[in-house]
């Protein structure tokens, strides 16, 4: 039987802007300490040289969102952030009622920016609040305090956002239950469209990780908190849509959704990683661009802009898929597996067979989804699909 044919998935943006004020010692994302005034206008024309470039791939495909991620993109003025969204409307084709996301920390905020970011076209922010316990950000080293991200959220919704994610975490040094319980409350009394909520772990490369903090929560400790508050987000009406994201209906976010449907999305700026299906060749790309800063502003929109392209290999596709897929509660759909990847469903079956004998996974019609008990064994099930071909040679 042959493969299926692989189909071209809806398709994102990511932008990345790598400057920070301070590196929290939990961080693992590429991002730079901000030292001196930022070059904010020779970042802009670098992406969007980094977007020509890649714009090759995309053809007249319509962008149906864009994630402005970091670092603190906050820390870009809106009139700039306004200035690529023009140029990459002239270069790409932005579909009806797009979703533009922004992360925001309540310490870099310019609260009177707001307003113009929402001019600027951006419609959903993203805060990262982690806690509203003083303490707990100090041991964190995070910038801001509880009354500045409260202020930050207010702020936000008076200059009229009502598409707002808060980023909290449990599990934080020195945190008990009812601390966690407490900070869910606080957000709950803002109401917030979405809640990230995700237990703080120990990266590697990170000061936390060489270092771990004092306090740390034990296992049994971070389940209760997990538990209690999976449950009063529940009780509020925020549907539990995936691993660590909640949302009000119809407030899920539809950038990081098509992330975990194994959709496509361009990544322009310093280490944005992106992935794009070309259908003609049956392949999918993951390309990663140099992670310097110094070096994208020198390189970007060149070959040498490109730090790695890696076509992903038939065998790796379902382990791929399944990495993002199995965080959903929803799952997937068979027909949708075989389309994003172009692999039968029938090279899954020897995988599929012993996740729903160890009641990991379910299955009803076409459609595929994690149990509770899946969700909570969600690598071990993850895994199972590693290496699910025997051979390939693409």
């Amino acid at each position: 039987m042959s493969a299926p044919i692989l189909i071209p998935p809806p398709l994102s943006l990511y932008v990345h802007l790598p400057w920070c004020l301070r590196k929290c010692p939990y961080c693992d994302f590429n991002s730079y300490v901000a030292r001196g005034g930022l070059p904010f206008d020779d970042y802009i024309d670098a992406l969007i040289r980094d977007l020509e470039f890649d714009s090759q791939f995309v053809l007249e495909r319509p962008i149906h969102s864009v994630f402005f991620g970091g670092g603190t993109p906050s820390l870009f003025p809106p009139e700039m952030l306004d200035r690529f969204l023009q140029a990459a409307s002239r270069r790409l084709r932005f579909a009806p009622a797009i979703e533009i996301t922004l992360e925001t920390n309540p310490g870099t905020a310019e609260h009177a920016r707001f307003d113009r970011y929402l001019a600027a076209g951006i419609n959903r922010m993203s805060i990262g609040i982690q806690t509203f316990d003083n303490g707990c950000l100090q041991r964190l080293g995070r910038i801001h305090d509880g009354n500045e991200a409260e202020y930050a959220v207010k702020h936000a919704q008076d200059a009229g956002f009502d598409n707002i994610n808060l980023d909290l975490m449990y599990a934080l040094p020195g945190q008990t239950l009812s601390m966690a319980e407490a900070d869910l409350a606080h957000a709950f009394a803002l109401s917030p469209a979405h809640i990230s909520h995700y237990q703080l772990t120990l990266e590697p490369n990170t000061r936390f990780s060489a270092q771990p903090p004092e306090g740390l929560p034990d296992e049994d400790s971070a389940w209760d908190m997990q538990e209690h508050c999976q449950r009063m987000l529940a009780d509020m009406g925020y549907i539990h849509y995936e691993i660590s994201a909640y949302a009000r209906p119809d407030r899920q976010c539809r950038h990081n959704l098509n992330y975990w449907r194994f959709g496509d999305y361009l990544g322009i700026g310093a280490g944005a990683h992106g992935k794009l299906t070309l259908g003609a060749e049956q392949s999918v790309l993951r390309r990663c661009k140099v992670r310097h800063p110094a070096a994208y502003l020198t390189h970007a929109g060149k070959e040498k802009g490109i730090h790695s392209d890696e076509y992903v290999a038939t065998m790796d596709r379902p382990f791929e898929f399944m990495l993002n897929a199995l965080r959903l509660h929803e799952g997937f759909d068979l027909r949708h597996f075989e389309q994003r990847t172009g692999v039968s469903r029938s090279a899954i079956a020897p995988a599929l067979a012993v996740a729903y004998a160890r009641g990991w996974l379910t299955t009803a019609e076409e459609r595929v989804a994690p149990t509770e008990h899946g969700l909570r064994f969600a690598n071990d099930v993850i895994g199972l699909f590693n290496g699910s071909l025997p051979v390939s040679n693409n």
